[in-house]
């Protein structure tokens, strides 16, 4: 066992009600979570330059702790932890290739389909008079699409509704339709950056109050 996960192990059932790792592991769950691009953190476990960072909270002592890097949640060997550590690393991916101005393609290099139901779930894809006022049409039709396996089969027609739906640069500066309305992909940007700041102001709040 390395130094690293030995720190880790100890800190968190420290923290714990249970006075071992086997019952602790239970007691946690994840309240936050943000992205350092400038890798200037360090894991509670000790370990420096972590990218993904992670507070977690006890649900019956309310004991915290931050920063946690990905290494030392996967540690935790529970399925609900892992879904969202991959969810929440894909919409950062996803929105930093917005940021960039990379072309989003409808694929596993951006999506999968728990992050396509996560957004669905989350209210991403919005309800406007493009799919008829209910936002689930868009998360059915691209889910559909991602799920094709030949993609020379989606047809010129379901292309311009997929190239309509998917983030790109111009979203990032606010464009607008002619008539001054919204374009799809707007909108699913926007609530994308929008859940993505939410995560980054509740975790600013509670750093700067530790």
């Amino acid at each position: 066992m390395s130094n690293y996960l030995e720190n880790f192990i100890k800190k968190v059932i420290d923290n714990s009600v249970s006075n071992n790792w086997e019952g602790a592991v239970a007691e946690w769950d994840i309240v936050d979570f943000d992205e350092d691009k400038d890798l200037s953190s360090s894991c509670i476990c000790g370990k420096e330059g972590i990218k993904y960072l992670y507070r977690i909270k006890n649900r019956f002592n309310n004991e915290e702790l931050f920063p946690i890097g990905s290494t030392c949640i996967n540690k935790f060997e529970r399925e609900d932890l892992d879904e969202f550590v991959q969810i929440n690393i894909a919409m950062y991916k996803l929105m930093d290739a917005v940021e960039e101005g990379v072309y989003i393609t409808l694929d596993t290099k951006y999506f999968s389909r728990k992050l396509l139901e996560y957004f669905h779930a989350e209210g991403v894809f919005s309800d406007n008079k493009y799919n008829d006022y209910n936002g689930y049409n868009d998360y059915k039709f691209m889910l559909e699409m991602f799920n094709k396996r030949d993609k020379d089969t989606i047809s010129p027609k379901q292309q311009k509704k997929i190239n309509a739906l998917r983030p790109d640069s111009r979203s990032l500066r606010g464009h607008k339709t002619s008539e001054g309305i919204e374009s799809p992909a707007d909108n699913f940007r926007y609530n994308v950056a929008l859940l993505r700041e939410v995560r980054r102001r509740s975790w600013g709040s509670r750093k700067r109050a530790s």
